[in-house]
C-alpha cells in the first residue's frame, strides 16, 4: 500500500529535501505541496492524502490551525 503525502512548509528548500527523501521510498508518494496554510488546505482538500506533513510555524493560517481545520472537517478528518 502506498502512503499518499502532502508536504506543507513555507521554506521551499525543506519541501524539496523531503520530496527527494520520499522519492527514494517505493511506498511513499508525494501528491502535493504547499507553502502556506491557505494553500495547504486547498491542496489537502483536492488530493485527500493519507498524511499531511505540516510545519507548525508558517504564514497564516499556521500549521496548528491547518490541523485544527482538517480535524473539524468531516471530509478531511481521516488525513
Amino acid at each position: 500500500m502506498t502512503v499518499r503525502v502532502v508536504l506543507v512548509d513555507d521554506q521551499t528548500l525543506v519541501r524539496v529535501g523531503l520530496r527527494t527523501l520520499f522519492a527514494a521510498e517505493p511506498d511513499i508518494e508525494v501528491v502535493g505541496e504547499a507553502g502556506d496554510g491557505g494553500e495547504a488546505l486547498a491542496v489537502i482538500a483536492r488530493t485527500h492524502p493519507d498524511v499531511a506533513l505540516c510545519d507548525v510555524r508558517m504564514p497564516a493560517p499556521d500549521g496548528l490551525e491547518v490541523l485544527r481545520r482538517i480535524t473539524a472537517d468531516p471530509a478531511l478528518r481521516d488525513v
